[in-house]
């Protein structure tokens, strides 16, 4: 992930780049990331952190993370993609119990009773919460007192812009040119 700071204390922006990639590295989401941008202006007070994702979030289906293969009232699931293989087991246990769903392989499975058809289409992420963990790391990077903050997502940019009393125009319109900025970037950046 390239991390870009816009900052008048060099010191103070490579650690806030450290700590910024020390939190999407704890909540996982490092490989998701092409770029970051991270205005700092601690003087006015404006932070504005904005990604752009390797791909726009979308929703998932178990046939996105897993392959099957239908032998009578059992149905094998191989899960080829294992960063969905604790929603493909949570959910399978949802819908037919944990009585039956055998675990035979950290990424081999038996179902009793499921029909592949069925399995195929349940969804297993939204996309919504990958959003919803890089916006919450976002949070946990700000200052605290920081509390006014309005989120814009477009594709595969996220961006925050944060302040400390009144979001007045000109803040806003600032996060609103860094994320346009960052579209415009987004836009030659390939889909992984």
């Amino acid at each position: 992930m390239q991390i870009d700071v816009v900052c008048d204390d060099r010191y103070g922006g490579e650690a806030y780049a450290k700590l910024f990639e020390n939190i999407i590295g704890d909540i996982g989401k490092s490989f998701m990331i092409v770029k970051a941008r991270l205005v700092l202006k601690p003087e006015v007070p404006l932070f504005v952190f904005s990604v752009i994702l390797k791909n726009a979030p979308g929703c998932k289906v178990m046939s996105d993370a897993a392959s099957f293969r239908q032998e009578g009232d059992e149905l094998y699931v191989s899960i080829s993609n294992e960063r969905y293989a604790p929603d493909v087991l949570s959910n399978l246990w949802k819908a037919y119990g944990r009585p039956n769903v055998d675990q035979q392989t950290r990424f081999d499975l038996v179902v009793r009773g499921a029909k592949q058809e069925d399995v195929e289409s349940m969804v297993i992420s939204t996309g919504e919460e990958a959003i919803e963990e890089i916006l919450g790391a976002f949070w946990r990077a700000l200052p605290e007192g920081i509390r006014v903050r309005e989120s814009m997502i477009d594709g595969k940019v996220i961006t925050i812009v944060a302040t400390e009393e009144i979001m007045v125009k000109e803040l806003r319109d600032q996060g609103m040119q860094v994320h346009a900025d960052m579209i415009k970037e987004g836009e030659v950046i390939p889909d992984v």
